[in-house]
């Protein structure tokens, strides 16, 4: 496996160049330009510019996560060609730099969804936690007002007006999953031939979680969905983002068995774990602890000879350490080290 963590870029992100290539195995960031909005095709010269400041520490650039999809394109509307054109534009100058995946997602209005980005645990860390009780309660726009914040956050717009974001519910909630999944159709035979003349990967996230949230469609939340998305437009460079924390957050979902199916539709993964409360709620934790069995979902990878992009994903906030929720140093450092110890021992094991 391929080692990258994930940088917001400077001036938008706690954690530098010179301490991600301190992790040990770590080869590459994964990055993407966030303040360009959705549908606007990103400028050459920005691009180059976070390849260089990768270069300059001995880093690679090869995987972009977001590359975002304009809600024109899940809508269906008329307008979507233009914004598919744009896509097609951004692919096209990322292939230009030597990027081999995108990741993106078709989750809708919101993208992941949690109720506190700092619940405080039990050894005094602080976690994404997501309460389900508080979902059913809770007005969209008032999740959306607890979203501002000092950094990004990965596919959501702090500037989207509160009346745009509640007309755009309203229309996605009157879209059925099969409008959804004819809208997604329509995107990947528009997008999946030009990455296979340029030579990269797509690669899907899955809902984050993996059910209907706000009576929202979603579309990418288990095995069979999975199975129909790789159907819809049957390329290697129609793949998957299989995210352990996102899909394993429903019991129900076998995330070691989905490697292993999926394996070589995977070009990029994301290995977290979560600790699953049996009422719905979910909070993240370390990449030792939680409902996963992370050694099995890591020996499913390593059974399958995979050689694609990993990134610790989640990390709680440890040793007062305050930045972007999730995406601090220190426990996503600690993760990247629990994964190379189980791969190291699972390679060492096989040649004895």
């Amino acid at each position: 496996m391929r080692m990258v963590f994930r940088w917001f870029g400077v001036g938008n992100d706690t954690v530098t160049l010179e301490q991600i290539r301190q992790i040990p195995g770590v080869e590459g960031v994964v990055w993407a330009l966030h303040r360009i909005p959705a549908g606007e095709e990103w400028p050459m010269e920005e691009i180059q510019k976070v390849k260089k400041q990768a270069e300059e520490y001995g880093l690679h650039a090869e995987v972009v996560e977001s590359l975002n999809v304009h809600e024109d394109i899940k809508l269906g509307l008329p307008t979507r060609d233009r914004y598919i054109e744009n896509y097609q534009k951004t692919m096209e100058k990322l292939a230009a730099v030597g990027v081999k995946v995108i990741c993106y997602n078709f989750m809708v209005a919101f993208d992941w969804i949690r109720t506190d980005f700092n619940k405080k645990l039990e050894d005094g860390s602080r976690a994404l936690f997501y309460e389900h009780a508080k979902i059913n309660r809770i007005d969209p726009l008032k999740l959306a007002e607890m979203y501002s914040q000092k950094y990004t956050l990965p596919g959501w717009d702090p500037k989207r007006p509160k009346e745009q974001l509640a007309a755009l519910i309203e229309r996605y909630r009157r879209l059925t999953e099969e409008e959804l999944w004819e809208n997604l159709r329509y995107f990947l035979e528009a997008i999946i031939p030009v990455a296979e003349k340029l030579g990269i990967r797509m690669a899907i996230h899955p809902d984050d979680p993996p059910w209907s949230v706000f009576g929202l469609p979603r579309i990418m939340k288990n095995r069979e969905d999975l199975r129909r998305l790789t159907r819809l437009v049957d390329s290697p460079c129609n793949g998957i983002t299989l995210c352990s924390g996102a899909l394993g957050a429903d019991p129900a979902n076998d995330v070691a068995g989905m490697v292993r199916e999926f394996a070589d539709r995977i070009p990029f993964a994301h290995i977290r774990n979560v600790k699953i409360c049996g009422n719905g709620d979910f909070v993240e934790t370390s990449h030792r602890d939680g409902s996963l069995d992370l050694y099995e979902v890591v020996k499913a990878y390593h059974d399958c000879g995979y050689k694609g992009y990993v990134r610790p994903d989640h990390g709680r906030q440890i040793w007062g350490e305050r930045g972007r929720p999730g995406y601090g140093l220190y426990d996503r450092a600690l993760g990247i080290m629990y994964l190379w110890g189980l791969w190291d021992a699972l390679e060492k094991g096989g040649k004895r």
